[in-house]
């Protein structure tokens, strides 16, 4: 789960340098042609790598797809305009919809302390966003990426789903395609031929998120959403250190301020869980 968490913030940080030049559809469409690419050079060397690629829940992979997509779309629109560090504190939220999800899809049962725990949450967000907003940031911005967020509970409530399935190339088969096929013919009116060093970090992405795709789906086999969930804010971390390094921007009093309500809140949520 860490693994996965530092190779999407690696993701999320040169996706964000390239969406000055190129167009969501033209970055996500060769993120996933590389994945495609690496799957089958993969196969092409080692037969049968990652186990077969059929599957027995085609529809489910097919909303798994769409819902990665989004997330993709909403975050890398909502990068375009504010710091990785307050994007991510909209997608500190993920656990709590993740709750939410398992509830009422997975039908697992949750205290009612966990639902009060998750409105702190969404407390902290709001603490963090609201300084920008009054000071005229982008409404729209933090809509995608609260856009992302929701696609990215999704993806991992549909992981859960699918942890009694054999195989890991099918996750990235079963993504990628479809995300390559939708994207195509939006990505073709926008085309902007990229230089040799840019083709290098639109090609990175596809690596960074094939990886990711893997790890987050091994976790998922191996240890229930209320046991990883807090491993995700880790990622402030990498957010705050990208912003710094890469945009020489620190983390304004308020975003820490959020960012600090949203981690004691997913802990106690954690807590609580355990108890019961």
């Amino acid at each position: 789960m860490l693994a996965a968490l530092g190779l999407f913030a690696t993701l999320d940080a040169n996706s964000k340098l390239l969406s000055g030049s190129y167009t969501v559809a033209q970055v996500v469409l060769i993120r996933h042609l590389v994945m495609l690419a690496l799957l089958f050079g993969a196969r092409a060397l080692r037969p049968n790598l990652g186990g077969e690629l059929s599957t027995r829940h085609p529809w489910l992979h097919l909303l798994r797809a769409a819902a990665m997509l989004g997330s993709a779309v909403g975050f890398f629109q909502a990068l375009r305009e504010i710091p990785l560090a307050e994007g991510y504190l909209v997608y500190f939220t993920a656990p709590f919809m993740t709750l939410g999800l398992a509830a009422l899809v997975l039908r697992e049962a949750m205290p009612g302390r966990v639902w009060l725990w998750s409105g702190v949450g969404f407390s902290g967000v709001l603490v963090a966003m609201a300084p920008g907003l009054q000071a005229g940031g982008s409404l729209l911005a933090y809509a995608y990426a609260l856009l992302g967020t929701v696609c990215y509970a999704a993806v991992l409530t549909i992981n859960r789903s699918l942890r009694h399935e054999a195989g890991l190339s099918k996750l990235i088969l079963w993504s990628a395609l479809p995300g390559a096929l939708v994207l195509a013919p939006f990505a073709a009116m926008d085309w902007v031929p990229p230089g040799a060093g840019d083709w290098l970090a639109l090609s990175a992405n596809g690596l960074f998120a094939g990886a990711a795709t893997i790890c987050l789906s091994v976790a998922f086999r191996r240890a229930s959403v209320a046991q990883l969930a807090p491993l995700e804010f880790s990622a402030l971390v990498w957010a705050m250190l990208a912003d710094f390094l890469l945009w020489s921007t620190l983390p304004e009093v308020t975003t820490l301020a959020g960012g600090a309500i949203v981690v004691v809140a997913c802990l106690m949520s954690q807590r609580v869980q355990k108890e019961v």
